[in-house]
């Protein structure tokens, strides 16, 4: 599938978030780059109080509040993207367009399980084709209930 025409995720991400701070006339504080970091370190979803929980670990004077505001740069920075899932709680990953994934979301538990399946990428395709459409970027959210829930149902 081709990928998202947006060349910005080529620069180092540090170089993007301090440019779009320089032109939005923002301050670079050591805590932004820390939430920053935190979220190029993390290899799944998080929400603003998991990232507030890891920055602690490195910053035990870092706030919530700061967090979220950071985590909101960064999504306008297009460095982080930022889902609702369960009862209006934001879930926020990297913005990497080369690690293209689709997400299924337990009902449940809120869990969030990242998978790629290559019948559904090539689908996809062939249903933008059908309809004379060059796809460029998709997302797909598919809901149900995960094997843990399953098991604490049958109990």
């Amino acid at each position: 599938m081709p990928q998202t025409k947006d060349l910005s995720m080529l620069k180092d991400p540090h170089r993007q978030f301090l440019d779009y701070l320089e032109s939005h006339q923002l301050k670079c504080t050591t805590q932004r780059l820390l939430v920053l970091d935190v979220m190029l370190n993390s290899d799944r979803h998080l929400t603003v109080e998991e990232a507030h929980i890891i920055a602690r670990e490195f910053d035990d004077g870092i706030g919530l509040t700061t967090v979220y505001r950071t985590l909101k740069l960064l999504v306008e920075a297009g460095l982080v993207l930022s889902h609702r899932y369960k009862n209006d709680v934001i879930h926020y990953e990297r913005a990497d367009t080369s690690k293209h994934h689709d997400h299924i979301i337990c009902q449940e538990c809120g869990e969030v399980l990242e998978v790629v399946d290559d019948d559904i990428e090539k689908l996809q395709e062939k249903l933008a084709k059908r309809h004379g459409y060059a796809l460029y970027s998709h997302r797909l959210y598919m809901y149900g209930v995960c094997p843990a829930c399953l098991d604490r149902e049958e109990e």
